[in-house]
């Protein structure tokens, strides 16, 4: 086994214990981005060898607000499993999970293959068949989210499971201009919402999927393929959900979304 197999491993074990483990770095503080992508590489064939089936792609630290929470400078990617995607209205256990965050984002369903370095925004429009409201929970596999880049990155990019409404057809939807707004309501009825719009995303969630095909190219992740689901990063801070909570969000002209956690209906959702 390869050192990356074994962080990788170890994640794996994390995530199916709920035990979380300290940061790689603490090992490895030498840590590249280069060798933190290989570890979440190990990670996903050790998935797929497991039965697990590819579906997309997700973009995580593309806000200035999520940037500041984590304290990293940069986004990086990840990959979405089957297991890791569900329609709006899911509920998800709260037990499978260690610290998880909510956050509000616009999916993508591409129709058409996207990959190189040359890609802009107009591209990736072109390639869009469909946009959804999204809610990702995020959580992490390293104790009290005490991550550098690198360690988020070799912890697949901190994903947790994404939740997905309604898709509807891209049209004339300006998406660098569309409003998100998230509430989160926990098990005693305390709400907490906040807001942002889709130009918080690297100036627009078009330029984060560009940004993931140059990505995937310069570290070998492959491309983004016909049929993947993307989601781009969030448009404001992400919020704790824990047991009873529910998390709705809406985006302007796009739809909803909704995950509750243990079926808690939040003080009368």
């Amino acid at each position: 086994m390869t050192d990356s197999e074994g962080v990788a491993a170890a994640l794996l074990e994390a995530e199916r214990t709920r035990v979380p483990i300290p940061p790689p770095t603490d090992a490895s503080p030498d840590m590249t981005i280069a060798g933190a992508y290989a570890v979440q590489q190990a990670g996903r064939t050790l998935r797929l060898a497991a039965g697990a089936r590819p579906v997309g792609h997700k973009i995580g630290l593309t806000s200035a607000a999520m940037q500041e929470m984590l304290g990293v400078d940069q986004p990086d990617f990840g990959y979405l499993t089957d297991a890791m995607v569900s329609p709006s209205g899911t509920v998800l256990q709260s037990a499978e999970l260690i610290a998880p965050r909510a956050e509000a984002e616009v999916a993508f369903l591409i129709g058409a293959e996207l990959a190189g370095p040359g890609l802009g925004v107009a591209d990736v429009l072109a390639a869009t068949e469909g946009v959804a409201a999204a809610i990702e929970v995020i959580d992490s596999r390293v104790a009290d989210w005490r991550i550098q880049i690198a360690d988020t990155i070799a912890d697949n990019a901190s994903c947790g499971h994404v939740v997905i409404g309604e898709w509807r057809a891209l049209e004339d939807l300006d998406l660098a201009a569309v409003a998100g707004r998230m509430t989160v309501r926990d098990a005693g009825g305390a709400e907490e919402t906040v807001e942002g719009r889709g130009d918080a995303v690297l100036g627009h969630p078009a330029a984060a999927i560009a940004w993931l095909a140059r990505a995937l190219d310069e570290f070998g992740g492959g491309t983004i393929a016909a049929g993947d689901v993307v989601i781009p990063g969030a448009f404001a801070r992400a919020l704790p959900v824990a047991a009873g909570a529910v998390a709705e969000a809406a985006v302007e002209g796009i739809g909803e979304v909704r995950v509750s956690f243990d079926g808690g209906q939040g003080g009368g959702a």
